[in-house]
């Protein structure tokens, strides 16, 4: 559709109008004309909203959403229509549904079925087959047929001979590699955090150590092979100090880091409230802070809400047989805004594109009207009622925060919340 958006404030700063109060004029999927006022000769829909901010539109590097597989979590069609209307033009989807994507015809599956939304799915092919961590997946064929990057979503791979298999193959390509880093073995059967908290709840703990330990050798390895690794949502203060030091090194890692590990801490489980199970677990006060300078000095590359529904079977139970994950995409602007400048959440939240090798549109005349409308003031308690998912699993359930988003522009459609 075609309009003109009025007294947007340009929140960018690779654009000529950073900062600036503007009127926009997009006409087929395009920003045709920015300018302090703009005559609407041709009769064209106008979009006016209170203090609107608008971005170039948001990448979530980590989303899982269940179908093929697992509909009753949530579907694609739904999840996408949710990220939308949560401010994402861009999803990262990973590949852990059933069957696990990790083969051409799989990714060109997911791809055909989010074909004409607003929000574009970009999937991740699995690493290994089936997830299994002992046989590396069709990699070529899947990044011809669409595939950003390779991973398996929240597993470690032990065999460190099929890293550097994989990381000097998909040199040839150009591919990345995503590897989750932690320790199954000193991992054992911890739920949480290692600390004073797990240890006053009887809860197994999940050390430090065991995702530190697997960052230095997956870096060990990148250092010997070259390529390109990413190391998805790391949680600890000796994971940040591990990776700014090989990026000194000129190693070519990115990391990400979940938005509910920047807010919330181990103390939360003393109530045994599921939600708040997660992997990589929450962490102590001592890392959310060296997670936060990550972030403010760069070393982390971009910020995920880490998306996960989990239906309510599985979910709602006890403790120790409750599955890891929260869903993030409807409180993920609200809840950075607690605890970051505007400016650094819009960075961290458009950054992954880089990482991925996906377009970055600015937003300046002739570009592609890619774009995240938004209030950065307000706020409200998070509730059930904010919650458009499928499944309600919010670790944010019950948290102030702030701010409001409108919706999105992107593939020449409007989407407001």
């Amino acid at each position: 559709m075609n309009l003109i958006i009025r007294a947007a404030r340009i929140i960018d700063p690779k654009s000529l109008f950073h900062n600036q109060v503007v009127d926009i004029k997009i006409n087929n999927g395009l920003i045709e004309k920015i300018n302090l006022s703009i005559d609407n000769k041709d009769n064209l829909e106008e979009l006016q909203l209170e203090n609107l901010h608008i971005s170039q539109g948001w990448f979530d590097t980590s989303v899982s959403l269940g179908e093929p597989g697992f509909e009753d979590r949530e579907t694609i069609s739904n999840g996408l229509q949710v990220a939308a209307k949560s401010g994402f033009t861009g999803i990262a989807l990973q590949p852990n549904s059933f069957p696990i994507l990790d083969n051409q015809s799989q990714i060109n599956f997911v791809k055909q079925k989010a074909k004409d939304f607003a929000t574009e799915l970009f999937p991740i092919g699995a690493l290994t087959k089936n997830s299994e961590g002992t046989e590396l997946a069709e990699l070529f064929d899947m990044k011809n047929a669409g595939a950003i990057a390779f991973g398996d979503y929240n597993k470690s791979l032990d065999n460190a001979n099929l890293l550097k298999i994989s990381l000097q193959y998909t040199q040839d390509f150009n591919g990345i590699v995503i590897a989750f880093c932690q320790d199954n073995t000193i991992k054992g059967k911890g739920l949480v955090h290692e600390g004073i908290v797990s240890t006053m709840l009887g809860l197994k703990g999940i050390p430090s150590l065991a995702e530190e330990l697997i960052i230095a050798r997956n870096l060990f390895i990148l250092e010997y092979t070259g390529g390109k690794l990413h190391i998805p949502t790391i949680s600890t203060a000796k994971s940040v100090q591990l990776i700014k030091e090989a990026k000194t090194k000129g190693l070519h890692v990115t990391c990400s880091v979940a938005i509910h590990n920047l807010i919330l801490m181990d103390k939360t489980i003393e109530s045994f409230d599921t939600r708040f199970k997660v992997l990589p677990p929450l962490r102590k006060e001592e890392d959310r802070k060296a997670l936060i300078a990550g972030v403010l000095d760069h070393t982390i590359d971009c910020i995920t809400s880490d998306h996960n529904p989990i239906d309510i079977e599985h979910k709602k139970i006890e403790f120790d047989l409750a599955k890891n994950g929260t869903i993030g995409l409807e409180s993920a602007f609200g809840a950075l805004q607690t605890i970051l400048p505007i400016e650094i959440i819009i960075e961290k939240l458009t950054s992954g594109k880089t990482v991925f090798n996906i377009e970055n549109e600015t937003l300046d005349e002739g570009q592609k009207a890619n774009i995240t409308l938004f209030n950065p003031e307000g706020n409200y308690t998070f509730t059930e009622n904010n919650i458009l998912s499928k499944s309600k699993n919010s670790a944010f359930l019950g948290q102030n925060l702030k701010g409001k988003v409108y919706g999105i522009y992107n593939q020449g459609k409007l989407i407001l919340s």
